[in-house]
C-alpha cells in the first residue's frame, strides 16, 4: 500500500497494491496493521477500529453531503469506489486547527483504487461522476442520529470547486439543500478529545 499526504496533512490517499492477470486482478482492500503502519510513517495517530461498513449507490450528478457526526460517536472514514467513479471531499471542521475551513478533493474509481481516510473532525462528501457508482466505506463509530450533522455543499466559505457532471443540476436530498453553512453549524475544536472511548 502506499500512503500519499494531500494538502490536508491528516487526510491521505491510499493506493493498494493491485496483482493483475489474464483472469482479472486481485488486491488487499484493508490491512490494520499496514493501515496503522502507513499513518504511523506519516507521523499521524492510529485511529479507533473500524465498527461500521456502509455501501451506497448513486445516479450520476448526486451529491452526498458534508456529512459528520460530533463527540461522542465522531466517524473517521475510510471510502473507496467499487463501480463507476466519485468525486470526494473531506472538509477540516475543527476550529483552531491550522488548515480549519480547508478542503481536498479526490477522484476515486473502481479503476483507480484509489481509497481516502478522513478521520475524525472532518465533514466529508462526495459527487457521483457516473451513474451506478458504488461507494463503500468503513467508519470509526456507528451511525448516532442525535450526533449527526452536516454543512451546506456549497458554502462559499469553503469554496469547493465541485465537477460539473454532464450539465447536470448536483442532486441533493432534503437534509443537504437545507444544511446550514459553515458559520452557523455546530462544528468541533481543534485538539479537543472527540470521543468517549
Amino acid at each position: 500500500m502506499k500512503f500519499i499526504p494531500t494538502a490536508i496533512p491528516d487526510v491521505v490517499v491510499i493506493e493498494p497494491a493491485v496483482f493483475g492477470d489474464d483472469r482479472g486482478w486481485f488486491m488487499e482492500s484493508f490491512n490494520e496493521a499496514k493501515f496503522h503502519h502507513g499513518l504511523a510513517e506519516l507521523g499521524l495517530p492510529a485511529p479507533r477500529p473500524f465498527v461500521q461498513d456502509n455501501h451506497s449507490c448513486s445516479k450520476a450528478g448526486v451529491l452526498r453531503g458534508l456529512h459528520y457526526q460530533l463527540p461522542p460517536h465522531p466517524q473517521g472514514k475510510l471510502v473507496r469506489v467499487s463501480k463507476g467513479a466519485a468525486f470526494d471531499v473531506a472538509v477540516d471542521i475543527r476550529r483552531g486547527s491550522p488548515t480549519f475551513g480547508k478542503w481536498v478533493g479526490v477522484e476515486l474509481t473502481a479503476a483507480n483504487h484509489r481509497q481516502l481516510w478522513i478521520p475524525e473532525g472532518f465533514a466529508h462528501g462526495f459527487m457521483a461522476l457516473e451513474d451506478d457508482t458504488h461507494f463503500l466505506y468503513k467508519t470509526t463509530d456507528v451511525y448516532a442520529r442525535d450526533c449527526e450533522r452536516s454543512i451546506r455543499w456549497d458554502d462559499a466559505d469553503i469554496g469547493i470547486q465541485w465537477p460539473a457532471v454532464a450539465g447536470l443540476t448536483p442532486g441533493l436530498a432534503p437534509k443537504d439543500a437545507q444544511a446550514p453553512w459553515m458559520r452557523d453549524a455546530d462544528l468541533f475544536t481543534f485538539g479537543a478529545t472527540l470521543s468517549a472511548s
